[in-house]
């Protein structure tokens, strides 16, 4: 199931006029010549949902399951509330897993010691609690991180760090997988893969810890492993890169060759390389992704390695080493082209910070910059316990001012469109209609008089039901008010079919 959250569609109230109570649609072919209009009203709002160090979910380990799982409820709550569509939840923080895995041992975020089973399948609940609130599900993997803090003896037996100690270095009181050995690529690719085919998600999500950020004085220590196989590479960085090159080629490849509908995306550093190191990289002066954690972000765009791209641009409007201003227009430049989307990554944790962040204004200001530029698809907040307690009303400032209304994430994918729904009926309150194959249907509200025949358009989406539903309700409709309503069907990569034909009914009076 990949929808979006079903709420209804503000000022999409009809006319007074009072036809029949019901009407059967016309075959949705009728319709399909206006439906190829380009909706612009598509756009990506996700939130991250971080479980490392119990950062947002849950807040403590150890706790009931019962608690664990309302705790989860809440947050997801807080997206359909804000008009939000996609979660990028974390089910591997660290070499460990929020579900039963042959790999890797249970996290001990969930139960306080890592390998303890927590009596049921987090990420089951997860995927299917946000399915059931319209929300897409991006499983989201640390890749390298083999655990948070240094001493092994604390680590579950099955861990990995444990069974394979020569894959993994210590590097500032953490212990990291070695990128540069095929036998860590491999495992990551065996972890990701497995919850790919096991579970029902909408997206494989990477943030960006690639090789560590690096520390004053401290190298990270691979120098064998580049003496291993290095060999044809000028430099220490230039094998790195290529390290995690093969890594995030090797997963878009394996990810679509499993499930073609899964979506691949990463979020890395905000700044790929400053504009003087690189004539081609920003105008900036801050750290680099190419140069200090061998990310180099722009290449994978450039490539079509990723289906999205979520650059964590986390700097104030007017900050002179990373102005927001600047970077934007430079990753918009980017995309442009090509069929990778930019989702902008936004600092909601900054809020009531000094300086520019105590203005709970500032993340409306980055999103009403945002909308200058088409090829921005939308954003993407770090994260939910920030967005939850909604300091000095930044988070209602954004639904009021940006989100007041759904929205349908941009299609990710060039193939045809499913097949339109048929028969619509509108009846007794209740819309009925005929559909085979379907992810999910998008229904929509007009005024009364609209036409018979409408191209989807978000500015009247009124929710989004699973495609296993072929009924709904409105139940948002004013008393006496009689309006439009057409149905379209969406596959798992937001493609959408034409319209039904339009099928009228008249709210009852209560």
């Amino acid at each position: 199931m990949s929808v979006v959250i079903a709420v209804v569609c503000a000022g999409c109230a009809g006319g007074n006029d009072s036809p029949p109570a019901s009407a059967a649609g016309a075959p949705a072919a009728e319709c399909g010549q206006i439906a190829s209009q380009r909706d612009t009203t598509r756009q990506t709002r996700a939130m991250w949902i971080t479980t490392v160090n119990n950062g947002d979910w849950p807040d403590k380990a150890g706790l009931p399951v019962a608690k664990q799982q309302a705790q989860y409820r809440h947050l997801l709550d807080v997206a359909k509330k804000l008009n939000f569509n996609t979660v990028y939840v974390q089910v591997r923080p660290a070499a460990d897993a929020f579900y039963p895995s042959r790999y890797e041992p249970w996290s001990q975020f969930l139960t306080g010691r890592q390998g303890r089973d927590p009596g049921y399948d987090p990420l089951r609940f997860l995927v299917t609690e946000a399915h059931a609130r319209g929300l897409e599900f991006h499983a989201w993997f640390n890749p390298y991180r083999a655990s948070t803090q240094a001493d092994r003896n604390r680590l579950a037996p099955n861990s990995q760090a444990r069974l394979h100690p020569d894959w993994v270095h210590r590097y500032g009181g953490a212990l990291w997988f070695d990128p540069g050995l095929p036998q860590v690529r491999e495992l990551v690719g065996r972890v990701i893969l497995d919850v790919v085919n096991r579970y029902d998600i909408d997206g494989v999500h990477l943030d960006d810890y690639f090789y560590p950020y690096p520390l004053p004085g401290q190298a990270f220590p691979d120098s064998a492993t580049f003496k291993k196989y290095g060999k044809g590479y000028k430099n220490i960085g230039d094998w790195r890169r290529h390290n995690v090159d093969t890594l995030i080629q090797s997963l878009h490849t394996q990810i679509h060759q499993a499930k073609q509908w899964v979506e691949f995306g990463v979020s890395p550093f905000g700044v790929w390389r400053n504009k003087s190191r690189d004539p081609a990289g920003s105008a900036t002066s801050a750290l680099q992704s190419y140069d200090d954690i061998f990310a180099d972000s722009r290449k994978w765009v450039r490539s079509g390695w990723v289906d999205y791209i979520a650059p964590q641009l986390y700097w104030p409007i007017g900050f002179k080493a990373a102005d927001y201003r600047t970077l934007v227009p430079w990753w918009a430049k980017q995309v442009a082209g090509t069929h990778v989307q930019l989702v902008i990554g936004q600092a909601a944790y900054q809020v009531g910070q000094s300086g520019p962040w105590k203005d709970p204004e500032e993340l409306s200001r980055h999103v009403a910059l945002d909308a200058r530029y088409p090829q921005v698809g939308g954003e993407a907040f770090f994260s939910a316990r920030d967005l939850a307690q909604d300091r000095h009303g930044f988070a209602s400032r954004l639904l009021r001012e940006h989100y007041s209304r759904p929205a349908i994430a941009p299609a990710a994918g060039t193939g045809a469109p499913p097949t339109a729904p048929a028969e619509l009926v509108a009846k007794d309150g209740r819309l009925n209609w005929k559909g085979t194959g379907a992810a999910a249907y998008a229904i929509y509200r007009a005024p009364a008089k609209s036409p018979a025949c409408v191209a989807p358009n978000g500015r009247l989406l009124l929710k989004v039901v699973d495609g296993d539903v072929h009924s709904a309700t409105d139940k948002s409709a004013k008393a006496g008010q009689t309006y439009t309503y057409y149905v379209a069907a969406l596959d798992r990569q937001h493609r959408v079919s034409p319209t039904s034909r339009g099928a009228q009914m008249t709210a009852a009076r209560r």
